[in-house]
C-alpha cells in the first residue's frame, strides 16, 4: 500500500514543500542529467588529454588540471537557465504560480535545488578532474597531495563556483525569461565579454567570473607576485564575489516576476 498523498491548498504550500516539488521537475528532465553528467565528464577528459604536458607537480599543476572546469561553468550556468526559462517555454509557470503565489519563494527554492545539484556536481568534477590529471603525470613525478596548502581548497571552492554560477543563470533566467536570450547572455557575460574586457583592460579582469574561476580559485599560491599586471583576488574574496553576482541576478530575478504577470 502506498500513503496517500498530502496536498495544500494554493498559497499554503511551504518551502520544503516547493523544493520538494522543484527537485521532481528538475529530476524528471532528461537534459538535466545529461548536462549535470556532461559537467563532470568533459573536465575530467580534458584533465586527462592536457595532464600530460605537466612537467611538475607544483603549484601550477591544480590550476591546470582545473582549466576544465570552464566547461563545466558554462554547462551549469545553461543548467540554471533552463530551471527558470524551461517553464515559461512549456507554460508551466502559471501553474506553478498559481499554487505558490509568493514568487520570490519559488525562485529561492528553485535556487536551493539547482544550487544543491550544481554543487554536488561541481565537487565530483573537480575532485575527478584533479585524480584523471594525477594519473598523466609522468614517471617519477608525483601528484601534490590533498593534505598540502591550498591543494584542497582549490578544489573545493573551484566545485561549489559552479553552484554560485547555476544560481547567477537561475536568476537570470527569471528576468529574461527566454531561453535562448537567457543563455546568450549567461554566454556573453561569463566567457565572451569577460575573455574581451580581460584582455583590454587588466585592473578588471581579477574581478571578472571567468578569471575568478581560473586564476583565483584553483591558485594554491599567492595571488600576487612580482611583476605582475594586477594581482589576482584571493580564494575566498574571489568566491565571495561570485556569490553577489548570482545575489543580485536572484534579488532582480525575484523583484521582476513579482511586479509583473508570468
Amino acid at each position: 500500500m502506498t500513503a496517500p498523498a498530502s496536498h495544500q491548498p494554493p498559497g499554503r504550500y511551504r518551502f520544503r514543500h516547493l523544493a520538494r516539488m522543484e527537485w521532481i521537475k528538475l529530476r524528471s528532465l532528461r537534459s538535466t542529467w545529461i548536462t549535470l553528467a556532461l559537467t563532470v565528464i568533459a573536465p575530467a577528459g580534458i584533465a586527462l588529454a592536457t595532464g600530460g604536458g605537466n612537467t611538475t607537480s607544483g603549484g601550477t599543476f591544480v590550476s591546470n588540471t582545473l582549466t576544465g572546469m570552464l566547461i563545466g561553468v558554462l554547462l551549469t550556468g545553461v543548467a540554471g537557465v533552463l530551471a527558470m526559462t524551461g517553464e515559461y517555454t512549456s507554460g508551466t509557470i502559471s501553474a506553478t504560480f498559481a499554487a505558490a503565489p509568493r514568487r520570490p519563494r519559488v525562485l529561492t527554492a528553485k535556487a536551493a535545488v539547482i544550487g544543491a545539484a550544481a554543487l554536488v556536481t561541481g565537487e565530483a568534477a573537480a575532485f575527478l578532474s584533479f585524480f584523471a590529471g594525477g594519473m598523466t603525470l609522468r614517471h617519477g613525478i608525483t601528484a601534490p597531495a590533498l593534505s598540502q596548502p591550498g591543494v584542497l581548497r582549490a578544489i573545493v571552492l573551484t566545485g561549489a563556483s559552479l553552484s554560485l554560477i547555476a544560481v547567477f543563470g537561475l536568476g537570470l533566467g527569471a528576468i529574461i525569461r527566454h531561453t535562448a536570450a537567457a543563455i546568450t547572455v549567461i554566454v556573453g557575460i561569463v566567457f565572451v565579454g569577460g575573455t574581451f574586457i580581460g584582455q583590454s583592460d587588466f585592473a578588471i579582469r581579477p574581478y571578472l567570473p571567468l578569471y575568478i574561476v581560473s586564476h583565483s580559485l584553483g591558485a594554491t599560491g599567492p595571488a600576487c607576485l612580482p611583476g605582475m599586471a594586477s594581482c589576482w583576488l584571493s580564494p575566498w574574496s574571489g568566491l565571495g564575489l561570485l556569490a553577489g553576482y548570482a545575489a543580485i541576478a536572484m534579488l532582480l530575478g525575484g523583484l521582476i516576476p513579482a511586479r509583473r504577470d508570468a
